[in-house]
């Protein structure tokens, strides 16, 4: 079954701030995918996949880091009500040190993508990679998360999850102040890391890690 034409399904759902992008024809279910957490220290890379309801739109759509928090939850919530399908995938500290960051992120996203209760006929994929064992049609999409819905959905599902798990890092260790810079490597992070040294939960292939715990490059 032909979708309609991709880009007027844009005008009519999802707003103007997204009409550019025009979905490949001939395909009925698009999921799309994206990551958060390539860049800290510390923590899983977090990925997600979504697959929209063209019959329930969802306003407001947008990059995750252009939103607030709070906007952020409200959209999350609304997109797990509203979805075809959603799931959550991960690659852990330890999958990140033995792979390095690029192979797990695409771990991380074939791993939502397989975590699907519906499986899409097509994949959109934030950025200029597309992970290699998807098994599936695919495209990728320099800044995805600003120009399509399904990656924009995703991305803001990863955000809140990710920094949720921050937030229960930083109940568990206080004094490293995870809640305020999100295990990023801020001025404040890294002084935190010299004073106190890296909890298990670091990234040990990275190099402020590394020089903390005095390996040399």
């Amino acid at each position: 079954m032909r979708t309609a034409k991709p880009h007027k399904l844009w005008l009519i759902y999802w707003g103007k701030n997204m009409i550019d992008f025009v979905y490949p024809e001939g395909y009925q279910l698009f999921a799309g995918v994206d990551e958060v957490g390539r860049g800290p220290l510390v923590g899983a890379v977090v990925t997600a996949a979504v697959i929209l309801d063209p019959n329930k739109p969802i306003a407001g759509l947008a990059d995750s880091k252009k939103l607030s928090e709070k906007k952020r939850l409200a959209l999350a919530a609304e997109i797990k009500e509203k979805a075809l399908a959603w799931a959550m995938g991960r690659a852990e500290p330890a999958e990140i040190d033995e792979l390095n960051i690029l192979h797990a992120s695409m771990l991380a996203m074939e791993r939502a993508v397989k975590a699907l209760e519906i499986q899409p006929h097509f994949v959109l994929v934030d950025g200029n990679r597309i992970p290699p064992n998807l098994g599936l049609p695919a495209q990728a999409v320099v800044k995805g998360d600003s120009l399509v819905a399904e990656i924009s959905a995703a991305s803001i599902l990863a955000k809140v999850a990710r920094d949720q798990e921050m937030e229960a890092l930083d109940k568990k260790y206080p004094e490293y102040a995870f809640a305020q810079h999100k295990g990023y490597p801020t001025k404040l992070h890294l002084e935190k890391l010299a004073e106190l040294g890296p909890l298990p939960e670091y990234r040990r292939s990275f190099s402020p890690v590394k020089n903390a715990l005095g390996i040399e490059e």
